[in-house]
Parts: structure tokens; sequence; C-alpha cells
């Protein structure tokens, strides 16, 4: 006696199921690499044009140092020099003391004081001098306060690289969303509204949910550079 086959029941059909389930999930991985891929080829290339506009910008600027400079000293060479006047004898001096080191967290409320009074230049020697120790731990702080005093004596292509650094050092850290909007205006300052638009689209991509002064200065942000 033949028994007729049995017919297929939910047991039998799971595998199927499950290997649709496991395709699905493969194509959704790969879309997501794809995405991430071109993501960072877009990251990249922005890099690049970054470096390049400083670069120029760079350029043009030591390019009218020294045409001032060269000024200066043909003016200097058409006026006849005085005579020369003998100096008296310098008296002993006892050495300089050697300066006390600050610890990092001094430093920066130091700048950060100079920063409230505009003495840009104590702020910016503050930064520089917390970045000259290898390995600091406030490294990225320093950057952001060296791209606040830059910005603050209009040195808005060094202020550029200082931000773009702070979020290269930092950028899944707390102060990352500060950064990239000190870059931001950095670019918009220097009229280069496009990148900073683009810059300010990461900055809404990476960080949605921005909240209190710092929404309030990427709105602002987005408004000077006309962004869409």
């Amino acid at each position: 006696m033949v028994r007729a086959p049995r017919p297929l029941g939910a047991r039998s059909r799971l595998p199927g199921e499950l290997l649709g389930t496991l395709l699905d999930r493969v194509g959704a991985l790969e879309e997501e690499t794809r995405r991430l891929r071109g993501r960072l080829e877009e990251s990249d290339y922005r890099n690049r044009n970054l470096a390049q506009t400083v670069e120029k910008l760079q350029g043009d600027m030591d390019y009218r140092l020294q045409q001032m400079e060269g000024g200066a000293r043909g003016g200097a060479a058409a006026r006849p020099a005085p005579p020369p006047v003998a100096a008296p004898a310098p008296a002993a001096a006892a050495p300089p003391a050697a300066a006390a080191a600050r610890p990092p967290e001094r430093a920066i409320a130091d700048g950060q004081a100079a920063l409230a009074r505009r003495d840009y230049p104590a702020a910016e020697a503050a930064a520089r001098e917390v970045l000259a120790v290898r390995g600091t731990p406030r490294a990225t702080d320093a950057q952001l306060l060296l791209g606040e005093a830059l910005a603050g004596k209009r040195d808005y292509a060094g202020a550029a690289l200082a931000y773009n650094d702070a979020y290269t050092r930092g950028r899944t850290g707390p102060r990352a969303p500060e950064a990239l909007l000190g870059l931001a205006g950095a670019f918009t300052s220097l009229n280069n509204k496009r990148e900073a638009c683009e810059t300010l689209d990461d900055l809404r991509s990476n960080f949605p949910n921005l909240r209190g002064a710092l929404a309030e200065r990427s709105a602002e942000s987005r408004r000077r550079a006309g962004c869409r």
C-alpha cells in the first residue's frame, strides 16, 4: 500500500522564511555599508577642500605680509641712518627666574578669562601652552580655545584649522558640536558659505538632538551662512 505524501507544514517552511529574513538583513547591511562609505568619501573630499582653501589663504596672507615688509624696508632705506651712539656698558643682571609651569586646567581657565576680556594673544598663548604638552588630555579644550582666540584676532584661516583639529581629536566627545559650530563660523567669516553650510549639515546629521544654547547657535550660524 502506497502512502500519500504528507503536506508541508510550518516546520518545513521555516528554513525558507529564515533564509529570506537573512537575505533581507544582508541587503540592509550592504546598503548601510554603501551609505557609510559614501559619507566617509564625502568627509575626505571636504577635508581636502578645507586644506586647499586654508593653504591658499595662507599663501595670500604671506604674500601680502612680504609686500608690506618690502615697502617698509624700502622706506627705511631712503632715510639716512643716524650716527652710531656708543651704548653704555650693561649692568650685571641676575638670570631671569624660570616661569612656573601651569597645570593644563589652570592654563585653560586663564585662557578663558583672557577671552572674556578680549585679550586674544594671552588666550592664544594659554592654548598653545597646553598643546605643547604631548599627550595632554585637555587637547580638545585647548584646540577650541585656540580657535576662539584666533577668530578674535580675525585669523579665520587659522581658526578653521584649530576647530577642525578639535573636531578630529574628539569627534565623538561632548564638545564635538562646538568644534563644528566654530568651523562653520570660520568658513562664514572667510566667505566660504557653501563649506559652512556643509559643516552645519554634518552637525545636524550627527547631532540631531541639540538643545539650549548650542541649538540657538546652530540656527544663528545657518542664518548667517544663508543655509537652506
